[in-house]
């Protein structure tokens, strides 16, 4: 494929003290990206993390794994899309495979209860957010270099697309997440020029400005989430005819005829047995209601990246927003994963605060609570705030099995063998 719509700027990467320079390579920078990030146990570990079931609950259910390899297929279906009407605008496909793919490697075990646990725990640190810690794996530690982490090297246009949020913790004012760690404030000089992206775009909001791939990862995001949790909670019988029909007639008087008219199609899906099927032509038509239009803003004289804004029609955020409540009220909602989710962040939460009170606080010699690596890692740490998030990065990397085996290994009276794995 062409790389016209790309320039030198796009295709620069990040080279630092924990970022080497590449060598020369038959692969374009975005090839590089993918199989860099694909490659990695980072990337393998999302196969055994929470996506709205435990992972390991059931084969059919999805994981963060298959949840990212979906958004990836999405992603450029939409680009291919949106080609049609826009030809000069060539996305390359490979680049935004790895911006998808990156998207949620930052997260914890056990889902969103789990980020909620170690942003806590960090809160005197720098605070802990999903999508800053992705941007601290592809930049500080996803490759292990024989006593020490270093980055990818990750190209200029696929931190760009990974950067969801680009408030500093510092700024975040009132907000609880939705941040990045204020020693990466050095990426936003890298991708953008600047440290304050609130003063050149006079006052707008930090975390509304994205390229244009990370508008199409977003939105992959959103149709993957609302489509597919739909599925998997009909699958696994939180969402049935009837749960269906009493949440509709409740909302009756808040819904207009096109909201009507979508539940009922969803509640004809499910009676007939096309549930499955039916979702993926609603996915496509999805797809299709997307569009874009010239934007302009100080990136734009560097980048055609930042040149355009991706639209959706109307009647498609309805239906997403329609799909996301449904699964929020009727899935998310139900006491059957509210427990699930309470035992995870349990689970989490005395782990970190086990090892914060073990290596934070205690002075002398402390017991070796973590494997040996991240053990000598934290001991020579400068400072306090250094132990804390490295050890962060620890429980944060750790599949839901592995928190569970270690917390039992803690814990549990009954629970060890020094044979097995952790």
């Amino acid at each position: 494929m062409s790389d016209d719509f790309y320039r030198a700027f796009d295709r620069d990467y990040l080279d630092d003290a924990f970022n080497r320079k590449r060598s020369p390579d038959y692969r374009s920078i975005f090839h590089q990206d993918r199989d860099r990030l694909m490659f990695t146990p980072t990337f393998r570990r999302l196969q055994a993390k929470t996506q709205v079931f435990q992972a390991g609950e059931y084969d059919f259910y999805r994981t963060r794994l298959t949840h990212s390899m979906e958004v990836a297929n999405i992603a450029k279906s939409i680009a291919v899309w949106l080609r049609g009407a826009h030809p000069e605008v060539r996305i390359d496909p490979d680049l935004l495979e790895a911006v998808c793919l990156a998207h949620d490697i930052g997260h914890p075990p056990f889902g969103h209860a789990g980020e909620r646990v170690l942003n806590r725990l960090m809160t005197p640190y720098g605070g802990f957010e999903g999508n800053a810690q992705t941007l601290r794996i592809l930049t500080r530690t996803i490759y292990d270099r024989g006593g020490s982490r270093g980055g990818m090297s990750p190209s200029r246009a696929l931190l760009d697309g990974v950067l969801k949020y680009k408030r500093l913790h510092s700024d975040r004012g009132e907000e609880t997440n939705h941040f990045i760690y204020d020693d990466q404030a050095e990426v936003l000089e890298f991708c953008f020029g600047t440290q304050d992206l609130g003063a050149v775009l006079e006052g707008g909001d930090v975390n509304d400005f994205h390229s244009i791939e990370c508008q199409i990862m977003d939105l992959a995001d959103d149709i993957a989430y609302s489509c597919f949790d739909v599925v998997d909670g009909a699958k696994a019988r939180f969402l049935t005819p009837d749960r269906l029909t009493a949440w509709g007639t409740q909302l009756a008087p808040k819904l207009d005829d096109l909201q009507a008219g979508y539940l009922n199609a969803l509640l004809e899906m499910m009676v007939t047995n096309k549930l499955q099927r039916r979702m993926n032509v609603i996915i496509g038509e999805l797809i299709q209601s997307a569009a874009l239009v010239p934007a302009e803003n100080f990136m734009t004289a560097q980048t055609r990246r930042h040149a355009y804004a991706l639209e959706l029609k109307p009647e498609a955020k309805v239906r997403i927003k329609l799909h996301k409540e449904l699964s929020r009220d009727l899935i998310f909602g139900s006491s059957a994963l509210q427990q699930i989710e309470y035992k995870g962040g349990h689970v989490l939460r005395q782990l970190g605060e086990s090892l914060f009170t073990n290596y934070l606080e205690a002075e002398g010699k402390v017991p070796l609570l973590v494997p040996n690596e991240v053990h000598r890692a934290v001991g020579a740490a400068g400072t306090k705030t250094e132990r804390a998030r490295l050890l962060c990065d620890h429980l944060s990397g750790m599949t839901d099995a592995y928190a569970l085996r270690s917390y039992k290994r803690l814990f549990d009276p009954d629970y060890g063998s020094i044979s097995e794995l952790i």
